[in-house]
């Protein structure tokens, strides 16, 4: 069975979201694109929310989520005391991400990396498994409530 990827962002997103969509089904993961459908401008949590209640609701194993700076798609998804967003610029910062801290939504700050680097992330994030063990009990502390 495919491991499913819910991927969405905003307009400064657009092109990478396109560029790693076509790289993740050509590589077998089953994608659902969350839009936005064009680089007009729009506002990120109408695309986040419903990516982020996918990944709750288990209808997709991972989320990445990609805009200018990361930050407002990140604010958002954290939102759900069940997702773990990453923003990273780096494939070692989305490799730690999942070893010690199980995120399970990367966030990818478009115009600060290249398309090879955000591909390379995602390669990374999805390669990687949870460590588990100590970063447990670190990970079930997160949740505010």
């Amino acid at each position: 069975m495919a491991i499913k990827i819910a991927i969405g962002g905003d307009h400064a997103g657009f092109t990478y979201k396109g560029l790693l969509t076509k790289q993740l089904a050509a590589a077998g993961y089953d994608v659902t694109d969350f839009g936005p459908g064009s680089d007009a401008s729009v506002d990120y949590p109408d695309h986040v929310h419903p990516l982020a209640k996918a990944v709750v609701n288990k209808e997709a194993d991972f989320g990445i989520l990609i805009c200018g700076s990361g930050n407002g798609v990140a604010m958002t998804a954290n939102k759900y005391q069940e997702i773990r967003a990453a923003l990273c610029w780096k494939p070692e910062l989305a490799k730690l991400s999942r070893e010690h801290n199980n995120a399970n939504v990367l966030c990818i700050p478009a115009r600060f990396v290249s398309e090879e680097e955000a591909a390379d992330m995602v390669r990374v994030f999805l390669e990687t498994a949870f460590e588990g063990g100590r970063h447990q009990n670190r990970v079930d502390k997160i949740p505010a409530c």
